[in-house]
């Protein structure tokens, strides 16, 4: 019976690499319109190569930028920057389609629901509190909840407790089958594979189930709890 669904939270609820590129793109003119004088797509390598080292998350990425090529900061470029990339990513900041349709259904279906993500606890609740996710969700759990990386079991097994329900009550869905669906799998959860997430190209994701829509989840669940219409 399951009584529980779990979501991964970038490309799984939301279109985290599509708003960063967006947000990304529009901080590149922003600063060249500002002054800096490197071609965009140097200026974006160079970004990439910063995120590669530092992570996906990496609050200052445009003052070591500007730090990593001149050994100075120009706080006009990095402010034109950084204005530019937060419009920007305010703009593309949507779930994915069905999403909230998605949910409304689960929580009618009187599930808890719950989020287990790698990101920062600040970073993960401003986007859920953007999208105004933050009242939906039962249990959240993040890095800084266990300082264990997804597919360590530390923060599948701390969800459970959150929501106070069995391995084998809950269902797990993720974009990153070598993290959400391996570490769901080894604590005894299902395992949803958001196909319709997926930025590395998996062709087997040895998930229960795989998805091209998250609206999929609906029926899932009923199938499992023996109500399929």
């Amino acid at each position: 019976m399951i009584r529980a669904v779990v979501f991964d939270l970038d490309n799984t609820l939301v279109d985290f690499m599509g708003m960063k590129r967006q947000a990304i793109d529009a901080a590149i003119h922003a600063m060249q319109d500002a002054g800096l004088k490197l071609p965009a797509e140097k200026i974006r390598a160079r970004i990439d190569e910063i995120y590669k080292l530092k992570g996906i998350e990496f609050q200052n990425v445009f003052d070591q930028l500007l730090y990593d090529e001149f050994s100075k900061i120009d706080y006009k470029i990095l402010s034109s920057g950084i204005i530019a990339y937060r419009r920007a990513r305010e703009a593309a900041l949507v779930p994915y389609p069905h999403v909230y349709m998605t949910l409304m259904e689960l929580m009618k279906m009187q599930l808890r629901l719950g989020v287990v993500s790698d990101a920062p606890v600040k970073e993960a609740w401003l986007r859920l509190s953007y999208l105004n996710f933050h009242h939906i969700f039962d249990a959240v759990v993040t890095f800084d909840d266990t300082g264990e990386r997804k597919p360590a079991p530390g923060p599948f097994r701390k969800v459970l407790e959150k929501l106070s329900v069995k391995p084998v009550e809950a269902l797990m869905i993720g974009d990153w089958a070598e993290r959400d669906v391996v570490g769901a799998k080894q604590v005894g959860m299902k395992t949803v594979f958001a196909r319709y997430g997926d930025t590395f190209g998996t062709v087997h994701s040895h998930a229960d189930y795989d998805i091209n829509d998250i609206s999929e989840l609906i029926n899932i669940v009923r199938r499992e709890n023996g109500k399929e219409s």
